[in-house]
């Protein structure tokens, strides 16, 4: 089995157990995510698999992380990942890219992020639930920081943390790529 038909998989399994945990009906989980029922039934299915930006729509939908809904084993107390177990969520030609370290329940989905982006590359995100946080510390080059509209310069060795309830994106304005750490609180769902 490939990766990417064992995450495809995992997320399959995963997204109908939290969606059953939580109470919510495809038609529900829908409206909160604000995807169409029908993808959610082809994640279920494990006959796609979505965007980014779709997972993390239904993610924070059910409350849960994304390491929550992309992992294949749940057990033990202490988790250990592995680099070559970290989940490659985002990549772009010119070589950026995000990986997704490890993520906990605690007691909402928290998150630890290792970020790579290349001069002239910007990613964007969606508003998260109202209560979430992002945390950044950039390790090398100057990261474009841009919440709500407004862009922040943040230089190798500074950190900075804001409220993720609004639109919000990393881009590189610069000539040397940047290499970040993020952290993500998210809130548990009510």
């Amino acid at each position: 089995m490939t990766d990417l038909e064992q995450l495809t998989r995992s997320l399959a399994r995963n997204l109908k157990r939290w969606r059953t945990e939580r109470g919510y009906t495809l038609d529900a989980l829908a409206a909160r995510a604000g995807v169409s029922r029908g993808m959610i039934i082809q994640i279920e299915q494990a006959r796609t698999n979505p965007s980014v930006g779709t997972t993390v729509k239904i993610a924070d939908a059910l409350g849960v992380s994304i390491t929550t809904l992309l992992d294949y084993e749940q057990g033990p107390q202490v988790r250990m990942v592995a680099p070559g177990e970290a989940v490659r969520m985002w990549s772009t030609d010119a070589g950026s890219h995000t990986t997704l370290l490890v993520g906990a329940e605690a007691p909402g989905p928290f998150e630890l992020w290792d970020w790579r982006l290349m001069p002239g590359d910007e990613s964007v995100s969606d508003p998260h639930p109202p209560g979430s946080v992002e945390l950044i510390h950039v390790r090398a080059g100057t990261l474009t920081l841009i919440v709500d509209g407004a862009p922040h310069t943040v230089p190798a060795g500074t950190s900075a943390t804001f409220e993720a309830k609004v639109a919000h994106g990393y881009r590189n304005d610069a000539a040397e790529p940047v290499e970040m750490t993020m952290s993500v609180i998210i809130p548990p769902a009510r």
